[in-house]
């Protein structure tokens, strides 16, 4: 059984989005063309309740079948890792259902096996984690409010692509931040096994500006579909007209 690439984009915020469509309605767009969309809501370490522009977090979350977190920013790192891997093996669980489904039936799931069928089933949830491939786009809110946080986001970026280094499928991430200079996302980091170069590329960003969080989570869908094309591209030269994402 193989589930295939799985794809994950992982969006840090730590407020409301201000500008531009519905950011849980293009989290659905992404959900139904295969992506899953997993939101971390970051809140300040001196704030004691969730402020009222993290409630979105859950809804893009839900609307992209992902997983939904807030957390202070010193519990940041544990939760990226915790976020991401739970996402895979939601993800898988969704797969080996719709694999049992055709098998015995549209009435079958996994949680209605037995007990020890269904610790079976499990195990191989388990091992599709630990070999399936792993696309994520991270996308990194770095409106004016997230300012302090920024250095805890490349901490905990650093340490998911470490966390993620013993698995035995292919890791690939790259990361965007919005608003961009010129766009509603900007390239902080291309594709790349590991992110290492994160120590050097995060020091150079910016805070300031709206929150398009809608219009960017858009962007982010098409940087799959991109990098597919320049595969292809690689193994077959054509001409293919750039996205103005």
């Amino acid at each position: 059984m193989k589930a295939g690439t799985l794809k994950q984009i992982l969006l840090l915020t730590d407020g409301c989005s201000n500008k531009g469509e519905d950011p849980a309605i293009v989290a659905n767009l992404a959900h139904q063309q295969g992506i899953t969309v997993n939101v971390i809501g970051i809140l300040d370490d001196a704030q004691t309740e969730h402020p009222e522009g993290l409630e979105e977090v859950e809804d893009i979350a839900v609307s992209g079948g992902g997983i939904s977190q807030i957390v202070y920013s010193e519990r940041l790192s544990q939760t990226v890792q915790m976020v991401t891997r739970q996402a895979m093996t939601q993800t898988l669980q969704g797969f080996v259902n719709k694999e049992l489904r055709s098998i015995l039936g549209k009435g079958q799931s996994m949680e209605e096996l037995e007990p020890d069928k269904r610790g079976e089933i499990m195990e191989v949830v388990e091992d599709l984690g630990e070999t399936s491939d792993l696309e994520v786009v991270v996308l990194v809110d770095s409106s004016a409010s997230m300012r302090d946080n920024l250095e805890t986001v490349k901490e905990a970026l650093f340490d998911l692509s470490m966390s993620l280094n013993a698995r035995v499928g292919k890791n690939r991430f790259c990361i965007y931040r919005f608003p961009g200079r010129r766009s509603d996302i900007e390239l902080v980091l291309d594709w790349a096994p590991r992110l290492d170069g994160i120590s050097k590329v995060f020091p150079k960003l910016t805070s300031g500006g709206i929150t398009p969080t809608g219009p960017a989570l858009r962007a982010a869908m098409y940087q799959f579909s991109k990098k597919q094309l320049r595969r292809n591209s690689d193994e077959e030269p054509f001409d293919v007209e750039e996205t103005g994402y």
